[in-house]
């Protein structure tokens, strides 16, 4: 685990005293929780915990400077993780079901009952510790970590900008690809919201499952549109995504 720390370290350009103020982000920590039932050495749950514990709780930790492979031979520094601000992330599946449980075991019936029919986003809002200890964390652990925040799934909106927004969108890298053989590519804004509404909230994977989507729509007109010099511009419809149609596709004049 101090292979975390090395590579604050390495950010912080070998600066110990910036490193010791720095923010360290793990995610899927959900991925070292307890093996449930299992007689196996458990070589990546609890004992990586404890071995993490020991960070979180702020201790000299000595990291080697400036490697770039586990066994180089190169001078060792020690970090103080006292300061350092750690944040965990994951995407705890199951979580739910054991609030749930409790939920429905803490419920009343008649006027003072609550519906409990709730989905993920509510009922990660209402997340205790015990209920992160029963899934597979140690309670040391979730002591040191004492805010816990839930997020939000992607809405449609935000599922559009994720497709035209960043420097290196999806949607940006196919007009790249396209105009390598001079032709445009014009994805219609109804277009982007189907796929975000039929498609990527429908599989309710977020933001991963946008680049396969388009991948499926886009395949047959990176192979189809180079066949074609003619061909100076494809627009991407809503008809087309929604499968009652085809791409608008517009010719170059001769001129």
């Amino acid at each position: 685990v101090e292979s975390v720390i090395s590579k604050l370290l390495a950010n912080a350009d070998n600066d110990v005293e910036l490193a010791e103020r720095g923010i360290v982000y793990i995610d899927e920590i959900d991925k070292i929780a307890k093996k449930q039932n299992t007689n196996n050495r458990d070589v990546s749950g609890e004992s990586v915990q404890q071995a993490l514990l020991k960070l979180l709780e702020g201790a000299d930790v000595e990291v080697p400077v400036g490697a770039t492979n586990k066994n180089a031979m190169v001078p060792m520094t020690t970090v103080n993780t006292s300061n350092i601000l750690f944040i965990c992330g994951g995407a705890f599946p199951g979580l739910e079901d054991i609030i749930k449980k409790r939920l429905t075991s803490q419920g009343t019936i008649g006027f003072g009952s609550e519906l409990r029919d709730q989905n993920v986003g509510e009922l990660f809002k209402q997340a205790l510790p015990q209920d992160f200890v029963k899934f597979g964390l140690i309670p040391e652990f979730i002591g040191r970590l004492p805010i816990v925040f839930s997020l939000q799934a992607m809405d449609e909106e935000l599922l559009v900008q994720v497709l035209k927004k960043p420097k290196n969108a999806i949607l940006k890298q196919y007009r790249k690809l396209l105009q390598m053989d001079e032709v445009d590519l014009e994805f219609e804004d109804e277009a982007m919201m189907a796929v975000a509404k039929k498609k990527a909230a429908a599989k309710k994977t977020g933001a991963r499952a946008l680049r396969s989507i388009i991948e499926e729509f886009m395949m047959d007109i990176m192979y189809e549109i180079p066949k074609d010099e003619m061909i100076g511009k494809v627009i991407i419809t809503k008809d087309y995504i929604e499968g009652k149609g085809s791409p608008t596709i517009l010719m170059r004049s001769n001129g």
